[in-house]
């Protein structure tokens, strides 16, 4: 694997965004191809699910991992992988102020950062949502130049099927609105259109104004305006559509009981859509912490429901895994997989044998395990970090030796254990894995 990359050409983009998201213990936007490592199985079968929802169908996954095992690092590579598949990809992470479910705008503001994320394969960095709507005009015209009628009425038919969902007349009537914009050259009437798509609108009366339709996406129709939109996108010649939500933390977090319950609520609704067969060309992948999943006080098992549906197979044990239930746990990288990452960045780095020799990587993998214990390849990001940082020095100080910056690094244990030790907010976390 490691001489098929090699082979690879890094582009400076690539490399710039590599190194600096490294440098900074984040998960890089591109390139990831070039660090790939480990968890080979886990993205065949989600892999699986992508093709499902291609199908016409529905899957819901829960990654689960310690902070710095990776979870970031793996969302990311499966919506690139539906990217390239065909699928629309909407993703956001939740924060205080965005909420899955909730009555004072957090959910809203959810659906917005989803929209606002919404990427296609030719736009995979987001800002994607005009060129899907306009994609759905062009896919009209052309069925109606071939069938020799008007391009309204082809549109008016393929909207006629979103309006039989909850929410779908008034996104009909919206897109109707932007092919006005459309064909008059109205920006302003255009604008209006894709913010209420974007869920900006915070009032009923300001979208009655600007577009003349009398509801909004608010709090309780999210989950009802994204399976809409699912539906929208294959209109537009997708493949599907793929939610992915990370640190769910957020909710186990959350001081208030009835919150949390409202919260699981609605998860435990989109589990049920998507299990019993409701659902169809549109998938859900969350990212969260062990707490967050097993938690008998706080977290998702605390919900009775969820906690019969998400239990683990009782038959898997150290031997047999079994990866056919809605969550996954993200398998310890070996030290062999850390080895080869290791070297996967000296090589995005621009570093040679002459430079950075194998030795040097051994001896720093050494360091590692004496400092920390096998918490290095369970949770690599610090690691990595130290790592890039290293060869940031050799890099830039041509006299100096790796073996005199070695017992320099300094490799702390990610915890998080305790609640009251988890920051409000958390960074991607970075993870990596072979195909």
């Amino acid at each position: 694997m490691t001489e098929k990359l090699a082979n690879i050409r890094i582009s400076p983009r690539e490399k710039d965004a590599i190194i600096q998201s490294l440098y900074a213990g984040v998960v890089p936007k591109l390139g990831l191809r070039h660090i790939q490592v480990g968890r080979a199985r886990e993205i065949e079968e989600l892999v699986k699910n992508i093709d499902r929802i291609r199908d016409g169908g529905a899957a819901i996954r829960f990654v689960i991992g310690e902070y710095g095992s990776g979870k970031t690092f793996f969302l990311n590579l499966i919506q690139l992988i539906a990217l390239e598949k065909g699928m629309v990809v909407m993703s956001s992470d939740l924060a205080p102020g965005r909420r899955i479910h909730a009555t004072g705008g957090q959910a809203r503001s959810l659906y917005a950062e989803l929209a606002r994320n919404v990427s296609t394969r030719t736009k995979p960095n987001g800002g994607a949502m005009a060129s899907i709507v306009e994609r759905f005009i062009g896919q009209a015209e052309r069925e109606a130049k071939k069938n020799q009628c008007e391009t309204t009425q082809v549109i008016q038919e393929k909207l006629n099927h979103l309006e039989e969902l909850t929410g779908g007349f008034s996104f009909a009537a919206v897109i109707l609105r932007y092919l006005e914009s459309f064909n008059s050259g109205d920006d302003q009437l255009k604008s209006s259109a894709l913010r209420w798509l974007r869920a900006e609108f915070s009032t009923k009366t300001e979208a009655r104004l600007a577009l003349g339709v009398r509801t909004i996406i608010d709090d309780l129709s999210v989950y009802d305006y994204l399976k809409v939109f699912a539906e929208f996108v294959c209109q537009a010649g997708y493949q599907g559509l793929l939610v992915s939500m990370d640190e769910l933390v957020n909710i186990y977090k959350l001081t208030s009981a009835r919150a949390r319950n409202a919260n699981y609520e609605q998860i435990l609704r989109m589990l049920n859509d998507v299990l019993q067969g409701n659902a169809s060309h549109m998938g859900f992948i969350f990212g969260g912490t062990p707490e967050f999943l097993m938690d008998t006080r706080r977290g998702m098992y605390s919900y009775e429901a969820l906690q019969s549906r998400l239990a683990e197979n009782t038959f898997a044990n150290n031997r047999f895994v079994d990866f056919a239930g809605p969550v996954i746990r993200l398998s310890n990288l070996s030290p062999e997989d850390v080895y080869v990452l290791l070297i996967n960045i000296r090589r995005v780095m621009q570093f040679d044998k002459a430079g950075l020799p194998d030795e040097a990587l051994e001896a720093f993998m050494r360091h590692c395990s004496e400092r920390i214990g096998d918490a290095y390849f369970r949770t690599p990001r610090n690691t990595v970090k130290q790592f890039v940082h290293m060869l940031s020095i050799l890099e830039q100080n041509p006299s100096a030796s790796w073996s005199d910056l070695i017992p320099k690094v300094v490799i702390s244990k990610d915890e998080g254990d305790d609640l009251s030790d988890i920051p409000e907010t958390h960074d991607d976390e970075l993870h990596s894995f072979r195909i």
